[in-house]
Protein backbone atom coordinates (compact mmCIF):
# COMPACT_ATOMS: atom_id res chain seq x y z
CA UNK A 1 0.00 0.00 0.00
CA UNK A 2 1.20 3.51 -0.81
CA UNK A 3 0.56 6.07 2.13
CA UNK A 4 -0.04 9.58 0.62
CA UNK A 5 0.02 12.45 3.69
CA UNK A 6 -2.06 15.51 2.47
CA UNK A 7 -2.88 18.29 4.38
CA UNK A 8 -2.39 16.47 7.63
CA UNK A 9 -4.89 13.00 6.49
CA UNK A 10 -3.51 9.78 6.26
CA UNK A 11 -4.91 8.12 3.54
CA UNK A 12 -4.39 4.47 2.20
CA UNK A 13 -4.52 3.98 -1.29
CA UNK A 14 -4.71 0.21 -2.66
CA UNK A 15 -2.53 0.26 -5.73
CA UNK A 16 -1.71 -3.38 -6.23
CA UNK A 17 -3.09 -6.74 -5.29
CA UNK A 18 -1.46 -9.34 -3.57
CA UNK A 19 -1.78 -12.39 -5.89
CA UNK A 20 0.73 -12.66 -8.71
CA UNK A 21 -2.29 -14.24 -10.79
CA UNK A 22 -5.83 -12.95 -9.68
CA UNK A 23 -6.88 -10.31 -7.73
CA UNK A 24 -8.94 -11.04 -4.54
CA UNK A 25 -10.59 -7.96 -4.34
CA UNK A 26 -12.01 -7.58 -7.80
CA UNK A 27 -11.18 -11.18 -9.45
CA UNK A 28 -9.24 -9.59 -12.11
CA UNK A 29 -6.35 -11.29 -13.41
CA UNK A 30 -3.30 -9.31 -13.58
CA UNK A 31 -2.94 -9.23 -17.41
CA UNK A 32 -6.26 -7.68 -17.95
CA UNK A 33 -5.49 -4.69 -15.10
CA UNK A 34 -2.44 -4.29 -16.69
CA UNK A 35 -4.21 -3.28 -19.90
CA UNK A 36 -6.29 -0.81 -17.69
CA UNK A 37 -3.54 1.01 -16.25
CA UNK A 38 -3.04 3.64 -18.92
CA UNK A 39 -6.74 4.97 -17.80
CA UNK A 40 -5.19 5.25 -14.28
CA UNK A 41 -3.68 7.75 -11.73
CA UNK A 42 -1.29 10.65 -13.68
CA UNK A 43 1.48 11.68 -12.04
CA UNK A 44 2.40 15.54 -12.44
CA UNK A 45 5.87 15.80 -11.70
CA UNK A 46 7.34 19.27 -11.71
CA UNK A 47 11.07 19.68 -10.65
CA UNK A 48 12.56 23.69 -10.43
CA UNK A 49 15.56 25.34 -10.21
CA UNK A 50 15.50 28.72 -8.63
CA UNK A 51 17.18 31.61 -9.79
CA UNK A 52 20.64 31.99 -7.73
CA UNK A 53 19.20 35.63 -6.18
CA UNK A 54 16.16 33.93 -4.73
CA UNK A 55 16.13 33.76 -1.00
CA UNK A 56 15.80 30.92 1.48
CA UNK A 57 12.47 32.75 2.61
CA UNK A 58 10.82 33.36 -0.86
CA UNK A 59 11.44 29.45 -1.36
CA UNK A 60 9.95 28.68 1.69
CA UNK A 61 6.71 30.82 0.85
CA UNK A 62 6.74 29.03 -2.50
CA UNK A 63 6.77 25.35 -0.56
CA UNK A 64 4.00 26.90 1.10
CA UNK A 65 2.10 28.16 -1.81
CA UNK A 66 2.45 24.95 -3.58
CA UNK A 67 1.71 23.08 -0.43
CA UNK A 68 -1.86 24.78 -0.76
CA UNK A 69 -3.03 23.92 -3.69
CA UNK A 70 -3.96 20.58 -2.56
CA UNK A 71 -6.60 22.34 -0.39
CA UNK A 72 -7.66 24.19 -2.95
CA UNK A 73 -7.89 22.24 -5.98
CA UNK A 74 -10.32 19.20 -5.31
CA UNK A 75 -8.65 16.86 -8.79
CA UNK A 76 -5.43 16.74 -6.82
CA UNK A 77 -5.59 13.22 -4.79
CA UNK A 78 -2.29 13.14 -3.65
CA UNK A 79 1.06 15.60 -2.83
CA UNK A 80 4.16 15.13 -2.06
CA UNK A 81 7.54 17.19 -2.33
CA UNK A 82 11.09 17.08 -1.41
CA UNK A 83 14.37 19.03 -1.32
CA UNK A 84 17.59 17.03 -3.53
CA UNK A 85 19.09 15.11 -1.27
CA UNK A 86 21.71 12.93 -3.70
CA UNK A 87 24.69 12.66 -3.12
CA UNK A 88 25.25 11.47 -7.32
CA UNK A 89 25.79 15.17 -8.88
CA UNK A 90 23.28 14.95 -11.49
CA UNK A 91 20.62 17.40 -10.60
CA UNK A 92 21.82 20.48 -12.79
CA UNK A 93 20.97 22.49 -10.30
CA UNK A 94 17.29 21.47 -9.62
CA UNK A 95 16.81 21.92 -5.93
CA UNK A 96 13.04 21.03 -5.42
CA UNK A 97 11.08 17.75 -6.71
CA UNK A 98 6.95 17.75 -6.47
CA UNK A 99 4.89 15.03 -7.13
CA UNK A 100 0.96 15.62 -7.84
CA UNK A 101 -1.27 12.69 -8.68
CA UNK A 102 -4.61 13.20 -10.06
CA UNK A 103 -7.19 10.49 -10.89
CA UNK A 104 -6.72 10.90 -14.75
CA UNK A 105 -5.87 13.50 -17.71
CA UNK A 106 -8.77 14.69 -16.67
CA UNK A 107 -8.09 16.05 -13.40
CA UNK A 108 -4.45 17.57 -14.63
CA UNK A 109 -6.39 19.23 -17.78
CA UNK A 110 -8.58 21.23 -14.72
CA UNK A 111 -5.69 21.88 -12.18
CA UNK A 112 -3.35 23.64 -14.90
CA UNK A 113 -6.12 26.33 -16.23
CA UNK A 114 -7.57 26.47 -12.48
CA UNK A 115 -7.05 29.79 -10.68
CA UNK A 116 -5.14 28.88 -7.58
CA UNK A 117 -2.43 27.19 -9.48
CA UNK A 118 -2.48 30.18 -11.95
CA UNK A 119 -2.08 32.35 -8.65
CA UNK A 120 0.95 30.00 -7.55
CA UNK A 121 2.44 30.50 -11.32
CA UNK A 122 2.28 34.08 -11.10
CA UNK A 123 4.10 34.02 -7.57
CA UNK A 124 6.40 31.61 -8.79
CA UNK A 125 7.96 32.60 -12.18
CA UNK A 126 9.83 35.33 -10.89
CA UNK A 127 11.98 33.39 -8.76
CA UNK A 128 11.97 30.48 -11.29
CA UNK A 129 15.50 29.91 -12.97
CA UNK A 130 14.04 26.82 -15.16
CA UNK A 131 11.60 23.96 -14.88
CA UNK A 132 10.92 20.31 -15.67
CA UNK A 133 7.81 18.93 -16.13
CA UNK A 134 6.87 15.15 -17.18
CA UNK A 135 3.15 13.80 -16.61
CA UNK A 136 2.42 10.00 -16.98
CA UNK A 137 -0.05 7.86 -16.25
CA UNK A 138 0.89 5.19 -13.81
CA UNK A 139 1.78 1.33 -14.98
CA UNK A 140 1.87 -1.53 -12.71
Amino acid sequence: MWRIISSGLLLAVAVGCASDVRCEGCGKDKASMRIEAPAGRLRHVVLFKFKPETSPEKIGEIEQAFGELPGRIPQIIGYEWGTNVSPEGHDHGYTHAFLVTFADEKGRDAYLPHPAHKKFVELLLPHLEQAHVIDYVVRE
